[in-house]
């Protein structure tokens, strides 16, 4: 058997007003909708407007084009400067690739602003606390 469980938490602060565990601000350029339990199991649910958009930015990309001076694909024009750097020659042949890898490593972000429990030594620590506390309790059930 196999349980996946996946903890909700819909605490709000000042810096996070949709949510401290919901996919933060900086990442809505991609990702701006409630993780499910799907996506915390790893298949990626991206919103429907990302293929326009990709192919959008693809044709701005390989123009050599300024991103941020059309109004639709704006709000990547952050993301994709910083991730064209990492590359020594983007081209026709491989764009398709870089974008899903680069689509993929921001919804890994997106899976990690999720996370209750925090992918360091606090949150392993915490994570340990309850999966103690569920055995003590299995273990009074028995």
């Amino acid at each position: 058997y196999e349980l996946d469980l996946v903890l909700r938490n819909n605490l709000t602060t000042k810096e996070h007003p949709l949510g401290l565990y919901h996919p933060h601000e900086e990442l809505h350029h991609i990702k701006k909708e409630n993780i499910g339990l799907i996506e915390v199991m790893g298949l990626a649910v991206l919103p429907a407007r990302l293929q326009v958009e990709m192919e959008t930015l693809k044709d701005y990309i390989l123009g050599g084009k300024d991103v941020a001076s059309n109004e639709m694909i704006a709000k990547h024009a952050d993301w994709a400067k910083e991730f064209t750097t990492h590359y020594t020659d983007i081209n026709e042949n491989n764009i398709d690739d870089i974008l899903k890898k680069e689509i993929g490593l921001v919804f890994l972000k997106v899976l990690e602003d999720a996370g209750v429990y925090k992918r360091d030594v606090k949150g392993r620590a915490a994570f340990g606390r309850f999966v103690n506390e569920l055995q003590s309790e299995l273990g009074k059930s028995l």
